[in-house]
């Protein structure tokens, strides 16, 4: 779950780089809309974290130019002005949700979930596929009764199969999910992170597809 996070004060922006990847998103964070309109135009995000006072210009004219373009990624506006005027803008502009400073962490990662299983057409938090039921929020999973735990890249890896069970993701669009920009890649770390999510899920749960990818392995009884 990649996240784009809008936000030029620099204490802020380190709270939530560090509090969003804890609760398993992977942020990336820029401090200007020029740099976000770049970075948008660059790679693919999950959700935009936006706030409305840049140095460079509004956030909600920057969310009204991505809606009048037809982008669709969904964008929670986090910001100091929080009026019922303020809200109402910025969720008629095209914001997905509105949070106002100051916030608890929890509750906007919680919210992140939301609108990111409304743009999955999820009415259930947990994912669900093949027995195993994965939690989100906890960022855990359970199979016939028990508890299966992950690493935070474990579960990201996971977590984008199981958002498209039946698609094949390459190495380098799990990569691109799991490491931000600043981050080193080793080559073969997601095979690494593949091979030990087998081990707690089978062998069989997560099949490669030769020079394209990964997939989850069809339903059992499907077809």
């Amino acid at each position: 779950m990649r996240i784009l996070i809008v936000e030029d004060d620099e204490l802020l922006q380190d709270g939530l780089a560090v509090g969003l990847r804890l609760a398993g998103f992977v942020p990336e964070v820029v401090g200007t809309l020029a740099d976000a309109g770049q970075a948008l135009s660059s790679g693919a995000f999950d959700a935009v974290v936006l706030d409305v006072m840049l140095p460079d210009g509004s956030g909600l004219d920057f969310l009204r130019g991505l809606r009048t373009r037809g982008a669709r990624t969904p964008v929670l506006v986090l910001t100091a002005l929080d009026g019922l005027g303020d809200r109402i803008a910025g969720l008629d502009t095209g914001a997905d949700d509105y949070l106002g400073k100051p916030f608890e962490l929890d509750e906007l990662a919680a919210r992140l979930r939301a609108i990111l299983r409304r743009g999955d057409g999820r009415a259930r938090a947990e994912l669900v596929w093949n027995g195993l039921a994965l939690d989100p929020a906890r960022m855990v999973g359970s199979r016939g009764g028990a508890e299966v735990a992950f690493s935070r890249k474990e579960f990201v890896i996971l977590h984008a199969l199981m958002q498209h069970p039946t698609a094949i993701l390459s190495r380098a669009a799990l990569e691109e999910r799991v490491y931000g920009w600043q981050e080193e890649v080793e080559s073969n770390a997601v095979e690494v992170h593949v091979h030990k999510l087998r081990a707690k899920l089978g062998a069989g749960f997560i099949e490669t597809v030769r020079g394209a990818g990964y997939r989850l392995a069809a339903e059992e009884g499907a077809g």
